[in-house]
Formats: C-alpha cells, structure tokens, sequence
C-alpha cells in the first residue's frame, strides 16, 4: 500500500487547466457549505485488482485523530483517471472527511463487472484502512454511469454490511440507467437515509426520465429527498454550462461547480452525520431560499419532489425506454402527462372508500397506482373494477396509458 504525502497533491495542481478556480464574475463561497475546508490533504494509493495497472485512492483529511465519515465515488463511463474529478475528491478531504474513488475499466468488461469492480474496491477500502474510514456514517456519489450504479451499490453496503448506521446518504447526478437493484429492492431501501438527484438542463446524454424514475421510487420519505435541475446561464459573455460534464477538473472551475454541486454535498453530508437542521434547509430545503438562491444574477436551482420530464426521448443520447434499461417499463410515468380526463370514459367514484370503477374502457389500458412521491403501488391491467380496499386513506395518482398516451387522475382514499 503506496501513501501519498501533500507534496505529492501539490504535484497534482500543477497544471493550470486542472482543479483550478477560474470565473470571471464571481469569487469561490468563503463561509458556510461549499467553502473551501481546512484541513490539509493526504492521499493512500493501491491497487485495484480487477483493474491491473490502476489504483484505488482514498483522499481524506491527514490531521485526522479517529476515523472520519466517508464518501464514496462511481465514477462516469470513461472516467477512471482521478484527474477528472480532483476537485471534488480534494474539496472533500479539505472539509474533514474521506472519499474513496476506484476506478473500473470502460471497455472490454460488462456492466456487471463494472459495478463488482466498485463495490469490491470500496469494501477493499473499507477493509483495510479502519483507522480512516469510519463505515457508521457513509455516503454514496455518482454521475452518470455512477449516478445509476450507486443505487444499487449503497443498497449493498447499507443492507449487507450494516454501513451507515449513525447515518448515510446518496447524491446522484445525471444517472445513466440502473442495473442490480430491483423494484423490490427500491421500495425496502432504508428509509433513514437522505438522497439528492441532480440534473442538468442542457444535457443531451442521459435522459432525465431515469432520474426521475429512481427519485420516485425509492423508499425515501419526501422530506428526506430533493430532485435538483440546474439550468444555464451567461453573464458579461461568459457561458455556466449546465450539460452533462458537470462538475469536471478538466477545465477550469467555477461558479456552478461549487454553488450548484459541492455546496449541496457539504451540506448533505453534515445533515446526514450530525443532524443539522440548518444543513438541511441547504440539501433538503424543499426549494427554500438557502437551497436554491445561486450567486446574484444566475438562475436559481429548481427543486421538486414529483419530477416529470417534457424534453422529448429522442433528444438524448440515451432515452428511458430502450432496450437496454432494465427498468424502462417505469418511463412513462415520469413524462408530462394530461391529468383529469380520459376520453370517452369515466373513472368514478372519487373520494372512494374501498373500489374504483373505470367504464369504457377500450381493452387495451393499463394503469399504474402511485402515492403523492411517485412511488409505485400497483400496476397492471385497467380493468372496470379496481379493488384499492388494502391502501390506507390518502391521497394518490392513477396513470391510465392508452395508446401511446397517459392520463393521470388524483383520487381520495377515505377512512
């Protein structure tokens, strides 16, 4: 096992395009969640091996005097160099907490190997470095690629190893799709723990519908998640990208870097670990003013809690309902749909205390039931009469599809 002392980080910063804060109009935070930590930087290299030639790193505070918190990174497709990501891992560490980051080969391997591959190396870091890694309070990022395999990843740790017992979250940024977790799964997630989904407005790589998707369908209380679209913006000429890439070291740094991304996990990760009501209002403020208000002039963050994706399938590199997803049945619920009518038919009686009665129907519908969250209780062939009697009185969604078409309905459950 090979560590890296701070002179060697400081190697790292060399180049002038790498980890370095560069815009034009507005200055880093200097307090308050995404400031700058300070504490100062080690790293522990070692190999990973099931990636011959590549190194597992642990970034993490070198002044630590007991374990510290730790996150845990998947990378994107094609990300395997820590380089592109070096802002976030130092930005971490710097704020009293380690992150661990292993890489896992783009080519020549399957899906499955690329998520054994992360989780191995994460429990290998785990494993073998207590007096660092504290396992009781953990968190979980990815973007894409790694912002869909993180699901199911956390759900290991958290179910099999017992991580994150005095607390534990998920941030998980433009995801691609989600494999090795299954609906079961999603709906027994524990709820205790805390999650942010980001997307970015202008991205063209991964449709948002698999955000979506996952956002309302884990067993996370609403109070405890926030969906986060950032968008663009430009001032005095220069363009803050909200595509894809986001956040990078490879360019230059700036302000959506650290407002729009590291601002949220800081604060994520204190609530999660400690608490921290106000902390909350940052991560999780359900669009109050701390969570959303970027630097004077730019566009604020959109919070929502029931996603629903406009943007056409087609514009995406990688639309919802391909083939390839493994959970593309769920896409459709997560698109902009028309609510409160179905032609030519009738969904009565609503409030209802036990079954709804849907006539005309054409044979061919079929409905899904879903709480205020988005998350899916029933599905299956609309038939004339539905039998509800099993769910406790409340308010929820049914999504009728027809054709190509959906209909959505807010029906009443009364005692």
């Amino acid at each position: 096992m090979k560590s890296l002392s701070l002179i060697a980080l400081t190697c790292l910063f060399a180049s002038p395009l790498i980890g370095q804060y560069k815009d034009p109009n507005f200055p880093k935070p200097t307090s308050g969640y995404g400031a700058d930590g300070t504490h100062p930087v080690g790293i522990t290299s070692f190999e990973n091996p099931l990636f011959p030639g590549e190194n597992i790193q642990i970034y993490y505070p070198s002044d630590l005097s007991a374990p510290v918190p730790t996150l845990f990174y998947s990378h994107a497709y094609g990300g395997s160099n820590s380089l592109s990501v070096l802002g976030l891992l130092t930005f971490v560490a710097k704020k009293g907490y380690a992150i661990v980051f292993v890489p896992y080969q783009t080519v020549g391997v399957s899906v499955a190997e690329r998520y054994d591959n992360l989780l191995a190396g994460f429990r290998q870091a785990a494993r073998d470095n207590p007096g660092t890694i504290d396992t009781t309070r953990v968190g979980f990022l990815g973007h894409s690629f790694g912002g869909g395999a993180s699901f199911a990843i956390a759900y290991k740790c958290f179910t099999d190893n017992n991580w994150g017992q005095a607390g534990r979250f998920l941030h998980s940024s433009a995801p691609w799709y989600s494999f090795q977790i299954t609906q079961t799964e999603l709906q027994a997630f524990p709820s205790d723990a805390k999650l942010i989904v980001e997307v970015y407005e202008n991205d063209p790589v991964n449709d948002h519908r698999m955000a979506a998707d996952m956002f309302r369908n884990i067993n996370i209380p609403a109070d405890e998640k926030d969906f986060i679209l950032v968008k663009p913006d430009t001032i005095n000429g220069y363009e803050y990208t909200a595509e894809h890439d986001l956040p990078t070291s490879l360019v230059t740094l700036d302000a959506m870097d650290y407002y729009a991304y590291y601002r949220l996990i800081d604060a994520l990760a204190d609530y999660a670990f400690t608490g921290n009501l106000a902390a909350k209002d940052v991560a999780l403020g359900n669009g109050s003013a701390a969570q959303v208000t970027m630097p004077t002039g730019l566009k604020p963050l959109v919070q929502t809690d029931a996603p629903e994706v406009t943007i056409p399938e087609s514009n995406y590199v990688f639309p919802c309902s391909s083939v390839g997803n493994p959970r593309n049945s769920f896409c459709s619920l997560n698109t902009s749909i028309a609510e409160g009518t179905l032609p030519g038919s009738r969904i009565y009686p609503n409030p209802f205390r036990s079954h709804i009665y849907l006539n005309h129907l054409r044979g061919n519908e079929t409905f899904t039931l879903t709480n205020l969250s988005g998350q899916v209780l029933y599905q299956g062939k609309a038939l004339a009469q539905q039998d509800f009697s099993s769910l406790p009185p409340g308010c929820y969604f049914l999504i009728v599809r027809r054709d190509s078409s959906n209909y959505r309905f807010r029906l009443i459950k009364e005692e």
